[in-house]
């Protein structure tokens, strides 16, 4: 393993999280613990979540909770560097994993409740879907999405890696390494409904029952309990209000031809969902402070890789868990002749001298069809003339995509609703039927162009608005660079 491993602050990190673990069980007690599915009170912990109130943990989600493996989530924040921008966002994976958990069983309970003798629904199917909740996530790597969308195709042109399936290898780690007593059959059904919602997501285990699957990671038409957890959570984090109610959802959710279906009048509550997490991707997670310190970080990661290998145990099950959101740390306290570059990016950041953001644009409706990411050569080749000649290296360029989870589609329309609950017949419903108010169109691609430093403010503004009217025939940016931001040098 990388030096990152051994730093006094992650030894002081673990011995932290080892003490604030769920107190584990007595041989005797361990021996009589209950079969999977089974729900012995006995053997269940409380935890208080400031969300959800409190989340009981069933015996064999306790023995996942308690191994170092999930216990790293208490170090991965979940929404990465935003903290910076907005001072609350300082929670993590770990308490998102136990609230989709919580979530994922009363999603359950309500499907038992109004339809279990007609679905067949057991114990081990409400064992099953909320481990696959509480162990969605163990897979992430250090900064969340960062690492996996910014970070590895960085190192590594056309990975298709996933934090989806490095949870699928994680688990099979785990079960491995601590013992954990679940039979192949039920661990392969955990494993398929983590990775329901990615490209990789293969044919279903259960012969029946494919609703199930809809639960957690919805691949189907994207509403999940995940989502349900994160946006609440998101929101509140960051001072933000929300007006949309998962628990109306989850009360009316019926399955019907092994398909989850919503009353027709909640149409616009399941508009509200994507439409809330699209206002969270504009104003939070692709902020433009947010983006400019995480490119800032991802360029930090690249410049150490190599020294603490950090791409390189992406693929090991056994080495990825170390890797966690202290690995700032680890880059800072390399020796003095090591590092050096990343040593000063990250300075900069804790100075807030960040990578100055230009302008931006969002790309017409009739162009987003066809359109190209924008690259930092696009806009070194759009300087006409000025007293600064830009290089590459000069010119970072973020493309931004916010969708309401399927791109250009409507993912309502993917969606079957039922008129009311004495009704047998579902069916889609369009939008035009609804409200005249919805958005026509359900994707943004936004341009964002940043200077790495102040004094180039001015050069790459006018490059970026070059390449404006060389593309569209006219600056599609709101307004112009202020004045003073061309102006500012160090």
């Amino acid at each position: 393993m990388g030096e990152y491993c051994a730093t006094p602050e992650a030894d002081s990190a673990l011995a932290a999280a080892a003490a604030l673990t769920f107190p584990s069980q007595s041989p005797a007690a361990a021996a009589a613990r209950p079969r999977y599915g089974s729900c012995d009170r006995r053997f269940v912990k409380q935890v208080f979540d400031n969300l959800h109130g409190s989340i009981s943990l069933d015996p064999l989600a306790l023995q996942f909770v308690d191994t170092e493996e999930f216990q790293r989530l208490r170090d991965l924040k979940q929404l990465g560097l935003t903290y910076l921008v907005y001072p609350g966002a300082v929670h993590t994976r770990f308490e998102h994993s136990l609230g989709v958990y919580s979530l994922a069983g009363k999603a359950m309970n309500n499907l038992k409740t109004y339809q279990g003798e007609e679905l067949g629904i057991d114990c081990i199917d409400m064992q099953t879907v909320k481990l696959a909740g509480l162990l969605h996530d163990i897979g992430h790597g250090p900064f969340s999405h960062l690492f996996e969308h910014e970070f590895l195709p960085r190192v590594d042109p056309g990975s298709t890696w996933s934090h989806e399936n490095m949870s699928a290898l994680l688990l099979d780690s785990i079960v491995d390494k601590h013992a954990i007593d679940i039979e192949d059959d039920y661990l392969k059904m955990v494993k398929e409904m983590i990775i329901a919602s990615s490209k990789s997501a293969t044919m279903k285990s259960a012969k029946d029952k494919h609703f199930l699957y809809d639960i957690v990671a919805n691949g189907r038409n994207g509403i999940d309990v995940d989502k349900f957890d994160y946006i609440d959570r998101d929101c509140r984090a960051c001072g933000l209000g929300s007006n949309f109610q998962y628990w109306r959802l989850m009360e009316g959710m019926r399955v019907m031809g092994d398909e989850i279906c919503y009353p027709a009048k909640d149409y616009l509550s399941i508009h509200k969902l994507f439409s809330t997490r699209a206002d969270l991707h504009r104003t939070v997670y692709t902020h433009a402070k947010v983006k400019a310190v995480e490119l800032m970080l991802v360029d930090a990661l690249i410049e150490a890789n190599d020294y603490l290998g950090i791409s390189w145990h992406a693929n090991d099950p056994e080495d990825f868990w170390k890797l966690d959101d202290t690995i700032i740390k680890s880059i800072e306290t390399a020796p003095n002749n090591e590092l050096k570059k990343a040593k000063e990016i990250i300075q900069r950041i804790r100075r807030r001298e960040l990578y100055k953001f230009c302008n931006q644009y969002s790309v017409p409706k009739d162009k987003l069809e066809h359109f190209k990411n924008i690259t930092s050569q696009d806009i070194v080749c759009s300087q006409k003339s000025s007293g600064v000649l830009l290089k590459e290296e000069d010119v970072v360029v973020s493309n931004v995509k916010i969708d309401l989870t399927r791109g250009k589609d409507n993912p309502l329309e993917s969606i079957k609703f039922f008129k009311d609950f004495g009704c047998d017949e579902k069916f889609p419903i369009t939008d035009d039927r609804v409200s005249h108010l919805l958005p026509a169109y359900n994707e943004d691609r936004i341009v964002r162009v940043y200077a790495k430093k102040p004094e180039l403010v001015e050069a790459v503004s006018e490059a970026f608005e070059n390449l404006q009217l060389r593309m569209y025939g006219e600056k599609t940016q709101v307004h112009d660079t202020p004045k003073k931001k061309r102006m500012r040098s160090l």
